[in-house]
């Protein structure tokens, strides 16, 4: 019987999976953008709209990091190294233009892709979806911190299998809560860990 190979860790010189390039590209993109509606269309705006990709984008950059990791592909210790690579262009400077405010808001965002991703790594994640989400809505905006560690905490059990959070999301949210906000980033998440299905075939045949 023969013996089965050993898998070999990507080499980041041969594959990166967030530049600083690609966010300086995107940056200029949504600059040139609208994000005004028309009132005679119903089409959201092209800002909005490219928004979304872009977001998208870091999610599905983040976490073929963390395929890659549950793979066994990458040690804990370079997982976390190309995640931190990542976070430090996502929530590096604001740039000054009128941009600014919309950016902002996207590095509040993944707060809680990073968060859960390290959360994954290191092994800590735990509880169940449903308590968490009832817990983290109990949180004011004065405990923040603690809602993010929820969030977090919520958003690797879905990296793991958990199912998350479409169904909490359901109907209008007249005032939603950061912990809100986090919980929409999450099942972003879920949506791009599904895109991932067969991302070890394609990375392979890309290096």
């Amino acid at each position: 019987m023969a013996k089965k190979k050993d898998k070999v860790e990507p080499q980041s010189v041969l594959y990166y999976f967030y530049t600083q390039e690609r966010w300086d590209n995107w940056i200029k993109t949504l600059e040139e953008m609208s994000f005004e509606y028309d009132e005679d269309s119903e089409d959201m705006p092209e800002g909005l709209q490219s928004l979304n990709n872009f977001t998208e984008d870091i999610n599905v950059s983040v976490l073929k990091i963390i395929k890659l990791f549950l793979l066994g592909n990458y040690s804990g210790e370079a997982a976390k190294r190309k995640i931190e690579e990542v976070e430090e262009i996502v929530m590096g400077p604001l740039p000054e233009s009128d941009l600014a405010d919309i950016v902002s808001g996207v590095q509040m965002r993944f707060l809680v892709l990073f968060a859960g991703c390290k959360a994954v790594i290191d092994g800590t994640a735990t509880g169940v979806v449903k308590d968490l989400i009832k817990y983290g809505r109990t949180l004011g905006e004065d405990q923040a911190e603690e809602a993010l560690k929820t969030a977090a905490n919520v958003c690797a059990l879905v990296i793991q299998g958990g199912s998350c959070c479409g169904k909490y999301l359901r109907g209008e949210m007249d005032d939603p809560t950061l912990f809100d906000d986090w919980l929409i980033e999450v099942d972003d998440i879920g949506n791009g860990l599904k895109s991932l299905k067969n991302f070890e075939e394609q990375f392979g045949e890309g290096i």
